[in-house]
């Protein structure tokens, strides 16, 4: 039964359901999916990531290095952008959800990037990437709609403000992982 409501509320979280986002931070089940989803969407990153860096041909202690780093850089990004929502919502809203309160509505937003490990394909990949990092963005747009409760160009603003920080750091991690291999 948990998986089928695991499942159930994947979906919900890529069809960009509203409710799901509205009501999120209430159910102590959500919270914990979405941090799982961060850990997931992560591991799937680092998987991805340390794929790519066997045409380096490293050695099994800097392939673990790597896949550790570009794992952390993907939770520690999460983390990053709730920080920065929250933050940005406090300046604009007289009331905002608690940091942990938002950890859940966009930890859920980031069920997108369980499906980073598709980057891996050749000439695809970075398409790929954008495409997932774009549908995320219009997650956590949502998210920050409906767990702010605020208008939709205040979501935009708060959303895109510190999206840019997130793909630039992750991209430029993963950039210096492979340069270290080279």
């Amino acid at each position: 039964m948990a998986i089928a409501w695991s499942l159930s509320i994947i979906w919900k979280a890529l069809t960009l359901n509203t409710q799901l986002y509205d009501d999120a931070h209430q159910d102590k089940r959500a919270v914990r999916l979405g941090q799982g989803i961060v850990w997931a969407a992560a591991v799937s990153h680092g998987i991805g990531s340390a794929l790519i860096l066997i045409i380096y041909r490293p050695s099994l202690w800097q392939l673990l290095v790597g896949w550790v780093v570009n794992t952390l850089t993907v939770a520690a990004g999460y983390y990053g952008w709730t920080y920065s929502i929250w933050r940005i919502g406090r300046r604009l809203q007289p009331w905002v959800p608690s940091f942990r309160e938002l950890l859940a509505p966009t930890g859920l937003a980031y069920t997108p990037q369980l499906l980073n490990i598709l980057t891996v394909i050749p000439l695809f990949g970075r398409p790929i990437g954008l495409a997932l990092g774009g549908w995320s963005l219009l997650a956590v747009v949502v998210a920050v709609r409906y767990g702010l409760n605020i208008s939709q160009r205040k979501a935009m603003l708060i959303a895109l403000l510190g999206f840019p920080i997130v793909q630039l750091s992750t991209g430029m991690v993963q950039v210096l992982v492979q340069r270290w291999f080279q």
